[in-house]
């Protein structure tokens, strides 16, 4: 769910989208905003298309729900592509994202300890299997930023991954993808393909699929599993 929202005032408007106006991680946020947002549960609206917000006031602010739209709300425009960064793979590597060219990538934020961890990881390792051969890739980038449910070495999350989920796609050294250490790689895809509260990455799990040519086409909330990308997978690799 594409989501655009402003806190306003009689004296001036301030967009949620500038950093100066809200703390750098979406938890902060919405437990200071908790009592003003309807959330609900795993199977709400929130889960499962970004968030809902009722029109009220929050300290002399009112909080208004602008744009409602499927999908990616925002590409920024730009001759970059996911195959001009290189990172360091889980083992300390550099590995030029270029090798990638011509593959359809899904690319993912993973944690050890999240309550998501069971259920991605199996559909991750389900789909990576069904694919891999057609030209499919997942690049998965485990992240401690949420909760702190990704505390291990990356010698204890690669275990983990390879061990309990048979996850034979790269996996790559820990990176932040939000605050004023992001990834390169995080913030390009960021910029590319905005989400709910801006560019900020909502929680574990979040995913963007990107194209053969490296252009992020669309970007998923933490809780749509990888069985549900399986037809944009399809289109992106028969294109």
């Amino acid at each position: 769910m594409a989501f655009s929202a402003v806190f306003s005032s009689p004296l001036k408007s301030f967009p949620l989208s500038d950093p100066k106006y809200y703390p750098a991680t979406p938890a902060v946020i919405l437990h200071s905003i908790s009592r003003k947002i309807s959330i609900g549960s795993s199977n709400s609206a929130f889960f499962q298309n970004g968030i809902s917000l009722k029109l009220s006031n929050l300290n002399g602010f009112s909080v208004k729900p602008l744009n409602f739209s499927a999908g990616v709300h925002a590409r920024a425009t730009t001759d970059k592509t996911i195959h001009d960064f290189t990172v360091k793979d889980i083992d300390g590597n550099d590995t030029p994202l270029s090798k990638f060219k011509g593959k359809v990538l899904l690319i993912v934020n993973v944690a050890s300890k999240c309550g998501l961890t069971s259920s991605n990881y199996s559909e991750l390792s389900h789909v990576y299997e069904k694919y891999k051969s057609q030209g499919f890739e997942i690049l998965a980038f485990p992240c401690n930023q949420f909760g702190g449910q990704e505390p291990g070495s990356n010698s204890e999350i690669k275990n983990f991954a390879c061990t309990r989920f048979k996850a034979e796609y790269p996996i790559f050294d820990k990176v932040d993808v939000n605050g004023p250490n992001t990834a390169p790689v995080y913030q390009f895809l960021k910029s590319s393909a905005g989400g709910f509260l801006g560019d900020l990455v909502k929680w574990n799990f979040e995913k963007f699929l990107v194209d053969k040519n490296g252009k992020v086409v669309e970007r998923y909330p933490p809780t749509t599993s990888p069985i549900q990308i399986e037809k944009d997978i399809q289109k992106l690799l028969a294109a």
